[in-house]
């Protein structure tokens, strides 16, 4: 999983670059006016709505309250909890996920699962052996 974000990534970085060298339109740049076609058949084959558009779960991973773990027990949580990531991803149930930066409002990392519901996605995040353990709680958001 960490591959594929780091290729989607740098590809999109090459193409900017690349469109930046060759003078051509970022997206930024171009006519707000200029006509998109609409593609139903992927649409559709993504779970698209009408407009094209699909929804997500958005879930952001907090310092839960259960943090006295040894530094050995909070190393094999984390690796419990990285094992959980590659096994959301390989299923489909998990499109992106990764770290944040450290910040004032203890938000320790991102989940966007494709699922069709939150209870779905609270289910996912159950899983998580991190946040069986108190150490991570998630706040899931459509």
């Amino acid at each position: 999983m960490l591959k594929k974000i780091l290729l989607l990534t740098t590809s999109a970085w090459f193409s900017w670059t690349a469109a930046l060298a060759a003078n051509e339109p970022t997206v930024k740049e171009q006519q707000p006016n200029q006509q998109h076609s609409y593609n139903q058949a992927l649409a559709e084959q993504l779970g698209a709505d009408e407009y094209g558009m699909k929804m997500y779960v958005m879930a952001f991973l907090k310092q839960g309250p259960n943090r006295n773990q040894t530094p050995e027990e909070a190393a094999q949580l984390q690796q419990a909890h990285l094992a959980n990531i590659r096994r959301m991803a390989d299923s489909g149930e998990l499109v992106l996920a990764g770290p944040l930066a450290k910040n004032d409002v203890g938000i320790q990392g991102i989940y966007i699962f494709d699922v069709k519901s939150v209870e779905e996605a609270e289910q996912l995040t159950r899983s998580d052996p991190a946040i069986q353990a108190g150490r991570l709680e998630m706040e899931l958001i459509p």
